[in-house]
């Protein structure tokens, strides 16, 4: 478990004004599969944030939890600036958080934060809080007004 991470994300509802409980379970929800069959919900629900570095610079990517980023559209949205998925050594030093704990929310300021069009599919999703084994409830319009994301489409099509 990631105590900081967790704590950074309750700071952040916390100065937001926004109540929001984060669910903590026994068995690990570090994938979109492992943190569907503990919540009991579609594997697509799970919004998965994914650190992207473009030209060294970060980015985040919230997507639901059964598509892939199209790192194609991404360098499009970039410019054709150099995309690649970010090791575990970015995500911790970008974010603060661990891989698999990855919180859309109370991550450092100056990081462009995207949420995908994937996730209007449900009116539920289920972000991670902070750690491997936590995750609050959200809908995709307040994780959008959360994060000041800009909300397009980098999933990969589907076929």
């Amino acid at each position: 478990m990631n105590a900081r991470g967790e704590r950074e994300v309750r700071a952040f509802f916390e100065a937001a004004g926004v109540r929001k409980e984060i669910h903590r379970f026994d068995d690990s929800t570090h994938n979109s599969e492992l943190a569907a069959r503990t919540l009991g919900v579609e594997v697509g629900q799970i919004a998965k944030t994914i650190l992207l570095m473009a030209d060294g610079a970060p980015l985040v990517v919230v997507i639901s939890g059964d598509r892939r980023v199209d790192l194609k559209k991404v360098r499009a949205m970039r410019g054709g600036r150099k995309v690649r998925l970010a090791g575990p050594e970015d995500v911790a030093a970008h974010t603060g958080f661990a891989v698999g704990a990855v919180s859309p929310v109370g991550l450092p300021e100056g990081i462009p934060v995207y949420v995908d069009r994937s996730l209007r599919r449900f009116d539920v999703i289920y972000p991670a809080a902070g750690a491997t084994n936590n995750m609050f409830v959200s809908a995709p319009d307040e994780l959008l007004a959360l994060t000041g994301a800009t909300e397009t489409d980098l999933a990969r099509d589907e076929g």
